[in-house]
């Protein structure tokens, strides 16, 4: 397919007015839209804002490549456009933008528009044929550049291809131990012994992943280096490194700017950079990989799905914990939103009435019809997302919703998240034989429905029952728990705060509360009390002991605690990590110990909490204000003492 196919020539802008980005932008969807080849200019407008959040699409060079994926696209499309004078883009090298490629994805895009996409992004890593294409005058003059330009690249492969051939035929012939470097996929000197590897990858895969590929290949073969580049681009990851070649690596080259498989690079100097350092510093990147000066990568076990051998490195939980904090991650800001405007609410229903206008509005947004309504369909959708990826997302949220939908709460969502997860898994293995040329329709019709059809299925028959009933059950024993087992819960949920400080204790015990916070029908917020109580304490005493104990603290030590009066006061616990890692014995044991007393106290004193995060910030908003401070303070000095008197005095200088 040629590239002039994609880009017409009723949509080029030979000169284009925009003098900011913005208003380029806005030309370059005009286009687009009068042509017709989008439906829907808002929504494309807002995905092509999208990914320039991610990192600018100025390339640098003169080059702006926005672009965007979405369903607001009726056919794949290049817009060309040139500026004379040029405007300021943002683009990596700071210099102004002249020439623009708009790039339009449906999401439905077939495989040979997407290798078109490539090509075209290959292109522009010459700069020759970008001078060229400044030089034009008319469309026509634009699509003859491109059609010549394209042909020759076509001779330039075919050449290529044949010179590999007998490269290939020759080695077979004399039974050569360099087979490998002529197999037509590493680029560079067949005689020297350098060799890396490389990855490249963009958010949409569209422009960026094949350029930063076609700039490292060129660059290697300058050097004299071998090179072999995987892309993980919209089809997939293409030309996928082997395990042998990642061994005889002396460097690995990670131009990414989202999630690739890492796992299988353990143990190898591993440079991870934006995708834009592959297009922009591949020279230095290549140097770098070459000479091993890079970081040991270690990998927690997070493999890839197509690296079986890593997954088998990795341990149940610690996958399981992966896949939950995917999950929690994404479900936090409706958590924090939804939740500080129901305290708000709470706050006025006390000064005013339930009728009033403003307490019924922001309890709808932040309650069970706004905010909070996707709490569990998101955490479900994104544990689900992390096991199978994008096709998972859809089952995963629908499975969380129907948990709602029948009580089975966050129960019943983690369930149907991780079932949607595995269920994508299994159904790539199981539909792995179907014919090539159906390829195309696994993830817009063959993943979403079968995926949907059998984690709802199974949600409805089995987990909704079972989980619905199990929550029912807790939250009426959780209910109707008496003084002495509250404060022996408030004890433990406190003191796993501290456990690990944002690890898998301290997220487990923040789950539980946010569960019986959203489950129990009302959000009186108990547990998020001992919760939040015992999250605060550490930084606190941390800052407590080097105000106090400044003779045990070093100087950056104190100025560190400094910050943490902030943290504590914001419910930030992970400020008492460095603390932690320094000295873990002192730290964790002090603090476990007044946490466990600061959310025991909560129960104690039966303080309720309405709102799942803010510290200090929402204490007002509890039913016992001045008590939860004094419990927070109580455990805060209690471990702040324990710390202080423990911790030996640091030897004095002498001068």
């Amino acid at each position: 397919m040629r590239i002039t196919d994609l880009m017409i020539q009723e949509t080029m802008i030979m000169d284009l007015q925009a003098t900011t980005k913005d208003e380029a932008i806005d030309e370059l969807i005009a286009s687009l839209n009068k042509s017709g080849r989008i439906n829907d200019p808002v929504l494309f407008k807002e995905m092509i804002y999208k990914r320039e959040a991610e990192s600018s699409t100025g390339i640098g060079g003169g080059i702006a490549m926005p672009h965007a994926k979405t369903s607001a696209v009726n056919e794949p499309t290049v817009v060309f456009a040139k500026s004379r004078k040029g405007l300021d883009f943002a683009a990596l090298d700071d210099e102004p933008a002249h020439v623009f490629f708009m790039i339009a994805a449906p999401e439905g895009a077939g495989n040979t528009h997407l290798r078109t996409l490539a090509a075209l992004s290959r292109l522009l890593i010459d700069s020759d044929f970008i001078s060229q294409l400044m030089s034009t005058d008319t469309p026509a003059e634009v699509s003859a550049l491109f059609d010549a330009k394209q042909a020759e690249e076509a001779k330039k492969e075919e050449a290529k291809e044949k010179a590999k051939a007998e490269k290939a035929a020759a080695a077979a012939a004399t039974a050569s131990a360099n087979k490998e470097q002529t197999s037509g996929v590493i680029v560079g000197n067949a005689n020297s012994e350098d060799f890396v590897v490389a990855v490249t990858a963009c958010p949409t895969g569209i422009a960026h992943t094949f350029m930063a590929e076609d700039a490292l290949k060129k660059k290697a073969q300058e050097m004299g280096i071998n090179i072999r580049v995987e892309t993980n681009g919209s089809e997939g990851a293409q030309n996928v490194l082997t395990a042998d070649e990642i061994a005889r690596a002396k460097g690995v080259i990670v131009a990414a700017d989202k999630n690739v498989e890492m796992a299988r690079f353990d143990g190898k100097p591993v440079l991870q950079r934006p995708v834009s350092d592959g297009i922009r510093k591949s020279e230095e990147l290549i140097r770098k990989a070459v000479n091993g000066d890079a970081p040991i990568y270690r990998s927690q076990g997070a493999a890839g799905k197509s690296d079986e051998a890593a997954a088998g490195k990795m341990s149940v939980g610690s996958k399981i914990y992966k896949d939950l904090m995917n999950g929690i991650s994404h479900m936090l800001p409706f958590v924090v939103g939804g939740g500080i405007l129901l305290a708000i609410s709470f706050l006025i229903e006390q000064i005013a009435s339930p009728e009033n206008p403003l307490v019924q509005l922001l309890q709808t947004i932040g309650g069970s019809t706004g905010a909070f309504h996707f709490l569990i369909p998101v955490l479900a959708g994104f544990i689900a997302m992390s096991i199978g990826d994008r096709p998972a997302l859809m089952p995963g949220m629908v499975g969380g919703l129907m948990a709602v939908n029948s009580n089975a709460g966050f129960l019943g969502g983690l369930a149907a998240g991780f079932l949607a997860g595995y269920v994508i898994i299994g159904l790539r293995k199981a539909l792995k034989g179907l014919p090539k040329a159906i390829d195309g329709l696994k993830p817009i019709l063959l993943y979403p429905v079968l995926g949907l059809l059998i984690v709802g299925a199974v949600s409805y028959y089995i987990f909704d029952p079972i989980f619905g009933s199990l929550n029912t059950w807790l939250v009426d024993a959780l209910g109707n728990i008496g003084t002495g087992n509250a404060v022996l819960l408030g004890l433990l949920l406190g003191g796993m705060m501290s456990i690990d400080m944002g690890g898998p204790f301290n997220k487990a015990a923040y789950t539980f509360a946010i569960g019986v916070f959203t489950s129990s029908g009302n959000t009186d917020g108990a547990w998020m009390a001992a919760v939040m109580a015992g999250g605060m304490v550490p930084p606190l005493a941390i800052a407590l002991a080097t105000t106090f104990f400044k003779s045990k603290f070093t100087d950056q030590e104190r100025k560190s605690g400094l910050t943490n009066y902030v943290l504590g006061f914001s419910f930030i616990t992970e400020g008492a990590i460095p603390f932690a890692a320094a000295d873990p014995l002192r730290v964790l044991t002090s603090c476990i110990l007044g946490s466990a007393v600061a959310g025991g106290l909560t129960q104690l004193w039966n303080i309720n909490v309405p709102a799942p995060h803010g510290g200090i910030f929402v204490a007002f908003l509890a039913n016992h204000a001045l008590l939860f401070l004094l419990a927070v303070a109580i455990g805060a000095v209690i471990s702040g003492l324990i710390l202080g008197l423990w911790k030996s005095k640091l030897p004095k200088v002498v001068k």
